[in-house]
């Protein structure tokens, strides 16, 4: 169902009450909708846009959970569904009509109810600070709450926020996690849809302000140039703060959508040798996966 966020509403695609791969301990993620990039290699493609109530997803929805409103708007009945994901799969948009609008006092309520056993809150997408305003009201309150104020605040972006954004948010922010996809520009284009400059910026900004917890490259055999440029992106890694977590990631198949499906999968011999290639260059620690599929 088309609607928009607010300042106090945010639009979330799901939300894992526990999760202990999305920041440092265990954690509580909210998943926003929308994104602003168009990554060929995305594993999360229904959550870029918002629905446009076409109406595709609804007759093929085999337990009857989609239907049109009397303004033509298609509604979701959680109840009846049986999450086969068959709406995502057949959706033209990159969308998803499953999407909730969480005011912030809801929002702080499924907080509370799951705070004893979190080490903090991630906030993910998407891309998450394309509502940012709610992002910040959220961590301002946790913040500011005796019962939640242990729980760190992060958000795990893909660092396109401007300069002025990150400043907003930063008085409550306690970590963010940044994709880096490419080194080259035109390469980054052709992967994402713009350039790295922000994203470059955005990193460099928040390692300044001792706001970067972790950067991740994405390792696409043959399609990146993390490897063919590895002396450059060794040098910049080189720049940053010991406390920087680097963490490799291995593409791979699963959600992927398009011509990326015909892309060769990053194998764990293939992530050993960019493992051992940068590691020659920066002789740091960096996080591999531990699954491939």
């Amino acid at each position: 169902m088309s609607v928009k966020p607010s300042k106090t509403n945010a639009l979330v695609s799901r939300i894992l009450t526990f999760s202990c791969v999305d920041g440092p301990g265990n954690r509580l993620v909210i998943f926003l909708q929308g994104c602003n990039f168009d990554c060929i290699t995305c594993h999360n493609p229904h959550t870029i846009n918002h629905c446009t109530d076409c109406g595709d997803c609804v007759a093929p929805c085999p337990a009857d959970a989609l239907s049109f409103s009397a303004e033509g708007k298609v509604i979701w009945d959680a109840a009846k569904c049986t999450h086969c994901d068959l709406c995502i799969d057949v959706c033209p948009h990159k969308s998803n009509p499953k999407i909730v609008s969480y005011s912030l006092d809801d929002m702080l309520a499924l907080v509370r109810q799951h705070h004893f056993f979190l080490n903090g809150i991630t906030v993910s997408g998407g891309e998450a600070t394309l509502q940012l305003p709610f992002i910040i009201e959220l961590f301002k309150a946790v913040k500011a709450d005796p019962a939640l104020s242990h729980l760190t605040c992060f958000i795990d972006s893909n660092g396109s926020l401007s300069r002025a954004g990150w400043e907003r948010v930063a008085p409550y922010l306690d970590g963010a996690m940044i994709d880096l996809k490419s080194w080259q520009s035109e390469t980054h284009r052709w992967l994402i849809g713009r350039d790295k400059h922000r994203v470059i910026d955005t990193i460099d900004l928040l390692a300044e302000m001792g706001k970067l917890h972790e950067v991740r490259l994405l390792h696409i055999p043959g399609k990146s140039d993390l490897d063919t440029e590895v002396d450059a992106v060794g040098a910049y890694l080189n720049k940053l703060p010991e406390s920087v977590q680097i963490r490799l990631n291995a593409f791979q198949h699963h959600g992927v959508m398009g011509q990326a499906l015909e892309w060769e999968k990053c194998s764990e011999a293939e992530m050993d040798r960019f493992h051992d290639l940068l590691f020659a260059r920066i002789q740091r620690p960096m996080l591999k996966p531990t699954i491939y599929t």
